[in-house]
């Protein structure tokens, strides 16, 4: 199964649709971890499973979502509800109370990915404003039995090469 994640883009509705072009045959689902800026029912962002980031004022968004994918139930949220800024802890409760395999956030704008609990925490950074970074990213997530690739793509569509993670659950 594989899993595109992309958070942060600020109104960029172009690079949303180049993400989209490009991963659209070869992922299984497509989530977006908010501040989009964007309608929640605009081209942009249909088919992204999408939830509500801080600077998302449309109200149709939804603050999580808990999605079963295949074999996996992902949680997916913002961050800032659960102060992801400072702890995983508070998102790490919430995942836990859901049962969820994969928790996918945003908010920071920085990228990171790391098992805890056997549970994969995902922050796919930011498609338009990187901190820490001069790269712009998402991610692809590849799960196959217990084995997890994480890999990061730059908004050219290129691979990250500073960092890439296999997880083994």
């Amino acid at each position: 199964m594989k899993i595109l994640v992309v958070s942060d883009n600020h109104g960029d509705a172009h690079i949303l649709t180049e993400v989209k072009e490009q991963w659209s045959n070869q992922v299984d689902y497509m989530f977006h971890a908010g501040d989009s800026e964007l309608p929640f029912d605009s081209d942009e962002m249909n088919p992204f499973i999408k939830v509500r980031g801080n600077c998302d004022f449309d109200s149709s968004y939804p603050e999580d979502e808990v999605v079963e994918c295949g074999d996996k139930k992902v949680f997916i949220t913002h961050g800032h509800l659960y102060g992801i800024k400072s702890s995983l802890d508070r998102v790490h409760y919430k995942a836990e109370e859901n049962n969820a395999d994969i928790i996918i956030f945003g908010h920071s704008h920085q990228l990171g990915a790391e098992m805890i609990d056997r549970k994969l925490f995902l922050n796919p950074g930011s498609i338009r404003l990187p901190r820490d970074r001069n790269e712009p990213t998402y991610a692809i997530v590849d799960i196959e039995n217990e084995h997890v690739e994480v890999v990061f793509y730059t908004n050219e569509h290129d691979k990250l090469l500073s960092w890439n993670g296999t997880f083994t659950d």
